[in-house]
């Protein structure tokens, strides 16, 4: 029977645990608790003060001394109107308000799909207060393989759906990542993104979804070698937040991102199916 390097679990753990770490920051991805498109008059907002509303490139916020707004920058508070312009993708955490010291509470300014929309962000969120751990399964090498990426000439806009059903994305795929996977006799090919340095992202299904893990989970991998080797530790296969969260406007796998197979590794399903609390404001 073989045993597995000390060192692998290691390496492995202190993965896990930085990774529970970031989850957990004061106004992270646990902390969601709302999610709400901007009207083009000012209107009033479930879960935060104030007046809100877009002219379709600019957002405002109009608020009273009582409201006890202020800007996460500066700590200034918001009495009258300000406004605030982003492109699309981009996110602001903008204001701030509640708690002992004016900050329970952090409104984020988002463009998703081409419209404002805000996010509030809430310390006091039972998921973030009673987070102790993403579950996992236990750590296999047999996960851990090397493939090929083979780049495309030309990176390729991919159409794909979100987390959020009003709110499309595009896959920015720069080639394919090739390998085997245990229990499987035929090869795989998944599509995938660039990060900084050279790294790579992929975004996939497989066959526990919906089962132990949640409907799609993604992947870092390193810098593909020179010859084009690249391995896929599918140990540190993680959830995006709309696993924590229904208000998460997370990419969905392209349409050829899964496998057909039981990935039993990585982070698992964090809690049982719905249990996160509401739909997103669709309206």
């Amino acid at each position: 029977m073989s045993t597995i390097p000390a060192a692998k679990v290691e390496r492995w753990q202190r993965f896990r645990d930085n990774r529970n770490k970031a989850l957990a920051t004061r106004h992270g991805w646990l902390t969601l608790t709302s999610f709400q498109w901007l009207e083009d008059s000012p209107a009033a907002v479930e879960l935060a003060p104030g007046l809100w509303s877009t002219d379709g490139t600019t957002a405002t916020l109009t608020a009273v001394p009582a409201d006890g707004l202020s800007l996460v920058e500066s700590g200034k508070p918001v009495h009258g109107t300000v406004s605030a312009a982003l492109a699309d993708e981009e996110s602001l955490m903008w204001v701030q308000f509640g708690g002992m010291d004016g900050a329970q509470v952090v409104v984020e300014l988002a463009v998703r799909g081409g419209r404002y929309a805000i996010r509030t962000r809430d310390a006091g969120s039972p998921a973030f207060t009673e987070f102790d751990g993403v579950p996992t399964y236990p750590f296999d090498p047999r996960w851990e393989v090397t493939g090929k990426f083979e780049p495309y000439p030309e990176p390729v806009d991919v159409p794909i759906a979100t987390a959020n059903p009003l709110v499309d994305g595009i896959h920015l795929t720069v080639g394919d990542v090739v390998f085997r996977l245990p229990g499987s006799g035929h090869e795989f090919r998944l599509q995938a993104e660039e990060e900084k340095l050279g790294a790579l992202t992929v975004t996939f299904h497989d066959e526990t979804n919906g089962d132990t893990t949640d409907d799609w989970r993604k992947l870092a991998l390193p810098r593909p070698r020179p010859d084009g080797s690249v391995v896929l530790d599918f140990n540190r296969a993680i959830n995006y937040p709309s696993a924590f969260t229904p208000y998460g406007t997370c990419p969905m796998p392209v349409k050829n991102n899964s496998l057909d197979v039981r990935v039993e590794a990585g982070e698992m399903q964090p809690y049982p199916p719905g249990d996160f609390g509401s739909s997103p404001n669709q309206d």
